[in-house]
């Protein structure tokens, strides 16, 4: 997997692997020469112990996988194992390519059912396919996550999916919104405001629920809940580069994009909140 950052008292020993882990997790230092070091940019979760940054490809994806979720009402324990599954099977990339004619996000098979090859490279539908054959695994619910995940894949490693579950549970209880305030990004792609990028992503996890006014350089959301507010803001944080996201606020809480550091959330948690207002880049 390779993109977790974990402190631990050996890398805090070692000048060069606390400088790598400063970066992984968007802080700011100096080198010798004074040279400021930019935060990498993609997504991180702070969630459950587990301090994990994805590129904002894996963020987007990971943002498709919780929202087939969400949309399809099942709870957050499904998503963590998708995405467990994914991470092992393609490391949240929509791989064109894999063993014999393994394709996508699971890396799911055409030969074995599960689709046409275009299919199976759509996220949504690759997502929605795995949720199919989840839900019909005997004790998914509380079984073993890894020995589910083998079951719905029937892998040549069966025991690979152990080792993703921590970071899998942070990604899905920040992005059902169990957690508050739990997910960040750094984004310097300077993309132009493409509301219709934000309102249709919440159209589909939410066709019903959730009701969208947008403007030119924001989206207001009205939710049902605390609960779903978390949810859809932390979800479009990560679909965010790409519709030139740069501000989220939930309730009394806010977060505002920086290139140069990696801005936390501000304000006062656990406060009920069902309004959520996307800020965008001014054209």
């Amino acid at each position: 997997m390779g993109n977790s950052a974990r402190v631990t008292r050996r890398a805090l020993l070692s000048a060069g692997a606390a400088g790598a882990l400063a970066g992984a997790l968007g802080l700011t230092g100096c080198s010798s020469a004074s040279t400021v070091i930019p935060p990498a940019q993609g997504a991180l979760v702070q969630a459950n112990g587990v301090h994990d940054l994805r590129d904002k490809q894996q963020a987007a994806n990971l943002a498709i996988i919780v929202g087939e979720s969400i949309r399809r009402g099942l709870p957050p324990r499904a998503a963590t194992i998708a995405i467990v599954t994914a991470m092992q099977e393609s490391k949240l990339y929509n791989l064109n390519h894999g063993d014999l004619d393994s394709l996508g996000l699971f890396q799911q098979r055409p030969s074995q059912g599960w689709g046409t090859a275009d299919q199976i490279m759509d996220p949504w539908y690759s997502s929605g396919r795995f949720y199919q054959a989840l839900v019909k695994v005997s004790g998914w619910q509380d079984g073993n996550i890894n020995d589910v995940a083998q079951e719905v894949q029937q892998s040549g490693v069966p025991d690979g999916y152990a080792e993703h579950e921590p970071v899998g549970r942070a990604w899905a209880s920040a992005l059902t919104g169990q957690e508050e305030a739990a997910v960040t990004m750094v984004d310097r792609s300077n993309q132009a405001a493409a509301t219709d990028q934000l309102t249709d992503f919440v159209q589909k996890v939410w066709p019903s629920t959730v009701l969208a006014d947008a403007e030119s350089a924001k989206v207001n959301f009205s939710t049902p809940d605390t609960t779903t507010s978390w949810a859809l803001a932390q979800l479009l944080i990560c679909r965010g580069p790409t519709a030139g996201l740069i501000s989220m606020q939930v309730g009394p809480m806010s977060w505002t994009n920086s290139g140069t550091t990696r801005a936390p959330w501000t304000g006062t948690m656990g406060s009920v909140a069902t309004s959520v207002v996307a800020g965008l880049r001014k054209s």
